[in-house]
């Protein structure tokens, strides 16, 4: 009995140390080894998590035992772990296998036998103190020194990391670590840059199966202050391809605080993240989460009523001791962002999209699927070709699939659409894409300022111009074979931006992309909208209105509209099926439905006959903001 009795305090304990943790997600929080080395004194690592925890709950740390080749002194390591352990953390190794992260994320020379030993013994050095063990980002190699060349021989510099890298992982980490203690869990984290991964040796193709676990990096930052330029819907879609490469192993995203103009942007890449419903959210790192977060330029939204009211967030802090920070942290910011988006998460299905598919180790178009979500659209990225798709869209990445032109005709003669882009038009010449349909992109552009929709004798109407006009490759085509559905018109001359060709019992659609993908936000909204037509022809739901407002959408009928934008956005929501309001999921505001006018184009009153039965709401989001909703009849 006293045995029993001492066991439910034990539970006791470790419930009110998990008090207020979040019901959709853990949070974890990844500590440098550097961090790792300053708790050498105990009253600094107390310090720090009184005021972290006093901020955002922490269900998991990530203990690094190497970065830069900087080792963790081991009974610090056990000390570290204990104080987690006794406060019901859970704990689990981490590495960077960086030779030097400051310079250009040099990284070891995995044909250099000293290098291989030490990465080698990093991998034991986890195993002897962790049941789990993450890598983070820089599993990768970027050098080229003469041993890599001789190495390398005549192969590609891509195929002989993949290789490299391959061997790495099995016998310097996986190997190395379950030969010193046989049930450790090892995990790789792939960064952001996705699309770029296979010219490092990141192989998305056999790393998920040989390791137990992937992550995935969500940070996308700024999309145009930081190098990478990534855009915002990424923070998204990226932890959805990962679930299709490796589903229920992807184990979460993690964000960094880096690269934000203004705080609002951190919060968007934490909700951004949940709502892919990403299994836990990493915060990176422990010690910028104890920093002074910086509001910065965001005058232009702040006092309307945004979702993240950062003035009233920070209002709200209160220093944990005489040596915290005087004003609100990152922790802060965190914790509050993370309390919005669980408040709504339980009531969201799983997460649905327009079905893309991307070999793997495939490039081209790059990372167009996510300029492709800043305009509403929402995709699921797929490894493998979606032939259960009704609707499948395909980027020029899908030319890495030799056998791309037969599937796209397998799908047009079970009755189903495909659309591809101009991109993979001009890669599939010569490769079967004749044989459905004889369109072809030429060398020369047209600087568009003028748009028309509709298609048949005079059923064409403007809808839309742009005064300085937008780049876009030609697309030529056979009269009569096919038909612009959305045409770019410049000095007389039409040019298609959405081409339909029928062939057999399915329809093929060609969309021609601007040369700089950041113009797809600069169409005419009536020019996208009738883009939405085309693409998301079957989906349950769409929003129309400005770009740079994304919709992600689930499999229980409720979706949530987030805006990046800077002002208010004023969006038409369209559900199919007889509804006559929807409900915030959030506030439990009501929206009631409306009948919108009687188009004036006979291609969109056409398109509205063949899409009985839809309701349509009046949603304006706020700038910077999610609104997440449920239709009711």
């Amino acid at each position: 009995m006293k045995k029993l009795m001492c066991l439910f305090a034990c539970l006791a304990a470790l419930t009110g140390a998990r008090a207020g943790n979040y019901q959709n997600f853990h949070v974890s929080v990844y500590i440098t080894v550097r961090e790792i080395n300053s708790f050498a004194d105990p009253k600094v690592l107390q310090a720090q998590w009184d005021l972290i925890n006093s901020q955002v709950k922490v269900d998991k740390v990530y203990i690094e035992v190497h970065r830069d080749r900087l080792l963790a002194d081991d009974k610090l390591i056990e000390d570290v772990k204990k104080f987690f352990v006794d406060r019901g953390v859970q704990v689990a190794a981490g590495s960077a296998f960086t030779d030097s992260e400051a310079n250009l994320f040099a990284t070891y020379c995995y044909t250099n036998p000293e290098d291989r030993d030490f990465v080698k013994k990093v991998s034991e050095r986890a195993a002897r103190h962790f049941d789990e063990f993450i890598l983070d980002d820089f599993f990768f190699v970027n050098t080229k020194t003469d041993s890599d060349i001789a190495a390398k021989g005549s192969r590609s510099w891509t195929d002989f990391r993949l290789d490299l890298m391959d061997g790495a992982a099995r016998e310097l980490i996986l190997k190395a670590a379950k030969d010193v203690n046989p049930k450790i869990k090892v995990v790789i984290k792939f960064p952001n840059w996705y699309d770029h991964f296979q010219g490092m040796g990141f192989d998305l193709d056999k790393e998920p199966k040989m390791f137990d676990g992937i992550y995935t990096g969500t940070e996308t930052r700024d999309p145009v202050a930081t190098d990478q330029y990534l855009q915002q819907y990424e923070s998204y879609q990226i932890i959805r391809y990962f679930e299709n490469i490796k589903p229920g192993g992807n184990g979460g995203g993690w964000v960094d605080t880096y690269g934000s103009l203004y705080v609002d942007r951190y919060a968007e890449q934490l909700w951004d993240t949940v709502f892919a419903k990403a299994r836990e959210m990493t915060l990176f790192n422990w010690q910028l989460l104890t920093l002074e977060a910086q509001a910065g330029s965001r005058e232009a939204w702040q006092g309307q009523k945004t979702s993240f009211d950062w003035n009233a967030i920070a209002a709200g802090y209160k220093p944990t001791g005489p040596e915290a920070p005087k004003s609100a942290t990152w922790a802060t910011a965190a914790g509050a962002a993370l309390r919005q988006a669980d408040a709504v998460l339980g009531k969201l299905g799983n997460p649905i999209g327009i079905a893309s598919y991307k070999p793997y180790q495939s490039l081209g178009e790059d990372f167009l699927h996510n300029y492709i979500g800043m305009i509403g659209i929402p995709i699921d990225l797929r490894p493998q070709f979606p032939t259960d798709a009704k609707l499948v869209l395909l980027t020029e990445a899908a030319k890495a699939d030799p056998a791309i032109a037969e599937k796209i005709k397998g799908q047009l003669v079970a009755g189903k659409t495909v659309v591809i882009t101009s991109g993979l038009l001009r890669a599939l010449k010569g490769k079967g894409i004749e044989d459905i349909c004889e369109a072809y992109v030429t060398p020369n552009k047209v600087l568009a300022r003028d748009f028309r929709a509709g298609w048949g004798p005079g059923s064409s109407l403007s809808v839309g111009e742009h005064s300085s006009g937008i780049l876009f490759p030609e697309v030529r085509f056979i009269t009569n074979d096919a038909w612009g559905l959305v045409s770019a018109v410049e000095n007389g001359n039409g040019y298609p931006l959405i081409l339909m060709d029928k062939y057999s019992k399915g329809t093929l659609f060609v969309w021609t992309m601007p040369d700089d993908f950041r113009n797809l936000y600069s169409l005419p909204d009536d020019v996208t909208k009738a883009i939405r037509d085309v693409v998301m022809r079957d989906f349950f739901v769409r929003v129309d209105g400005p770009s740079q407002v994304a919709l992600f959408a689930y499999d229980n009928g409720t979706f949530v509209v987030e805006s990046y934008l800077p002002a208010a956005a004023e969006t038409t929501v369209t559900v199919k099926g007889e509804f006559t309001k929807l409900r915030n999921l959030a506030t439990g505001e009501v929206i009631a439905s409306f009948v919108p006018e009687e188009p004036k184009s006979p291609f969109a009153r056409r398109r509205r006959a063949e899409l009985p039965g839809t309701s349509h709401f009046r949603v304006t989001v706020a700038p910077h903001s999610f609104a997440a909703f449920s239709p009711e009849k």
